[in-house]
């Protein structure tokens, strides 16, 4: 065992210690293990929305953006900076409710709003396809970080299979306590490494920042400005605009927004996340300095560029600690995806199946799901899938197309019903579906139009389908009455508490 191995082996074990530690002192029951009793403070939740910024995706994919597409990666700091603002009305008002109704899982949200078990179960099925192919990029990010980083001592495979054990068992025993504690040590660990690598490789090979964009701008001057068609302005606008409305609609972030023991937690983050946020810059300077230092990477070889340009440059210690760090990066996200995945299908699948189960039969099926969705995932990660490559691409669609539905719920004398909502989820998600197995985007749908036009974010066409199927069903069933009476599943009764 190397050094490098070692240091990420220890860091490891910490991060399985702390995972177990975080259950000490509790009762957890189904609230606890869920959404920590409510009870999570400005730190906590501080620390588990930025594990959904600061995944396997700040090692590789940051990095590699900036590599091989160069200034359409800022899409990815602006959307989140849009998102934190949008969170400061809307997760609040998400919250709210789900404290008054007793709520722990993003489809108990809409089951409850739309008085429909039914919904809740829809939402549950999109969010566990939705989240089970990024439950897999994390399992398969770390494998490649650990290996890279352990210079080949231990295969992508193992490393994965290890990590995946790992998570497994600390979200089994603790939870979101354990999500929340192993979530200390990684972001400690990013914010050093990152702010390290990002300002001592141009410092080192350029003797400066600017000096760094001066030698990228010599050998590729198109990676630093935006390109007239494809990766264009209205793309990067479109995008922005599309990815900051989804994202507080990932069932991993709604989940988060749950844990919170206040509204005024929630809205110290949306102030303070953007600046956590800026460290991401660091990374696309890493991108950038590899342009220069190793050329002609290729493809998904561009991914690699932090994790060989860092090797190239330091000792095997120093690499340790970064391959450390992308560890951690890995095994926080993949925890609360597999948390919100297993509290969404025993609330809202088992639990309309099996109404009568108790609190104990509902802990135990979670664990169960947690298992069965680790299981699933570690096969795809090392076997893959075409049918999974495509689900992948489509996760950030199909998430998204629980928007309308959502900002409608608010809306005082909502005129959407369950009908329309489930019918206009049912259309989006079909519509997404059609759009990415067929390949269509607005320019081959509209090939006259404007480049401007052509080049907008497809997943509009989606949510316009969406909504329109919803108004219009709706509106044709606003006559039908819905059923008042009190359903068997108590968390689905719509409590008198008002919806803003």
């Amino acid at each position: 065992m190397n050094i490098s191995l070692l240091i990420i082996f220890i860091f490891l074990c910490l991060a399985l210690y702390l995972g177990i530690q975080a259950k000490q002192g509790k009762k957890m029951n189904m609230e606890q293990w869920a959404v920590g009793g409510r009870g999570f403070g400005t730190l906590f939740i501080f620390l588990l929305i930025a594990g959904e910024v600061y995944t396997t995706f700040t090692f590789l994919g940051g990095s590699g953006w900036a590599y091989s597409k160069g200034a359409a990666a800022y899409y990815v700091p602006s959307y989140i900076f849009l998102a934190y603002v949008l969170s400061y009305w809307l997760a609040p008002k998400i919250w709210r409710y789900a404290k008054d109704n007793k709520l722990l899982s993003q489809p108990d949200f809409f089951a409850t709003k739309y008085r429909s078990p039914y919904l809740g179960v829809l939402v549950a099925i999109v969010g566990c396809l939705a989240l089970v192919p990024n439950i897999i990029i994390q399992f398969k990010g770390l494998g490649i970080i650990v290996s890279q980083s352990s210079y080949g001592a231990i295969s992508q495979t193992a490393a994965s299979c290890i990590g995946a054990l790992v998570v497994t068992i600390y979200v089994m025993v603790s939870g979101i306590h354990g999500s929340a504690w192993t979530s200390v040590i990684k972001d400690f660990m990013i914010l050093i490494v990152v702010v390290f690598l990002g300002l001592y490789i141009p410092f080192h090979y350029f003797g400066g920042i600017q000096p760094m964009f001066e030698a990228v701008h010599h050998v590729k001057p198109e990676l630093l400005t935006l390109p007239d068609q494809g990766l264009s302005t209205s793309w990067f606008i479109s995008t922005v605009l599309l990815n900051a409305i989804g994202f507080y609609i990932m069932p991993t972030s709604f989940m988060v927004v749950l844990t919170a023991k206040g509204e005024k937690a929630i809205r110290k983050n949306a102030i303070l996340l953007p600046l956590y946020t800026i460290l991401l810059l660091f990374v696309f300077f890493i991108g950038y300095a590899a342009v220069v230092q190793i050329p002609g990477l290729q493809g998904g070889e561009g991914d690699l560029s932090l994790l060989k340009l860092a090797t190239q440059t330091f000792d095997p210690w120093i690499v340790g600690f970064i391959g450390a760090a992308g560890l951690l990066t890995a095994l926080v996200p993949a925890s609360v995806m597999l948390m919100s995945t297993s509290i969404g299908l025993t609330q809202n699948l088992y639990k309309v199946i099996v109404p009568s189960a108790t609190e104990r039969q509902l802990s135990f099926t979670s664990k169960g799901f947690i298992l069965l969705l680790s299981a699933i995932s570690l096969y795809f990660t090392v076997n893959g899938s075409d049918a999974l490559a495509i689900l992948n691409i489509m996760s950030y669609g199909l998430i998204i197309q629980l928007a309308p539905a959502l900002f409608f719920s608010f809306v005082k004398n909502n005129f959407v019903n369950k009908y329309g909502a489930f019918a206009g989820i049912i259309a989006g998600e079909l519509m997404v579906l059609y759009m990415t197995v067929t390949k269509k985007t607005i320019g081959t749908l509209l090939p006259y139009a404007p480049r401007a036009i052509q080049d907008i974010n497809t997943g509009y066409i989606a949510l316009l389908v969406n909504i329109i199927v919803m108004v219009v069903v709706s509106l044709v069933t606003k006559n039908i009455k819905i059923n008042e009476t009190k359903p068997e599943n108590p968390r689905l009764v719509l409590h008198e508490s008002k919806n803003e």
